[in-house]
């Protein structure tokens, strides 16, 4: 069997997007949202600043699209700060500022 035939092998310069991304990349009208962050039930959550909404998509890709607009939450940090007091933030959230402020932080903590 040839190296390219191994049914380990993958293709060179393959992206698989995790499942959750893909859930909702087909959700959104945004086509690369921006990946918020993991909450503490381990719900993915991904920005679409397009449509200003947030994706939340289950760990069994179970997903809901939930516009800011619908909500009482007027601003992403809002959402941020909802999900944080409702579930928690396992990874995350990843909002605003930069990576030298992500470090600046993780410094002075």
């Amino acid at each position: 069997m040839s190296k390219s035939a191994s049914p380990t092998s993958k293709s060179v310069g393959t992206t698989d997007a995790h499942p959750q991304e893909r859930t909702a990349r087909e959700l959104l009208t945004q086509g690369c949202p921006l990946f918020l962050g993991v909450d503490g039930e381990g719900a993915a959550h991904y920005w679409d600043s397009y449509e200003f909404a947030v994706a939340v998509v289950a760990r069994d890709t179970q997903a809901e699209k939930v516009k800011l607009a619908d909500t009482p939450y007027e601003t992403l940090a809002g959402w941020c700060e909802y999900t944080q007091d409702e579930r928690g933030w396992a990874v995350g959230p990843h909002v605003g500022g930069s990576l030298v402020d992500d470090l600046a932080r993780r410094l002075n903590a």
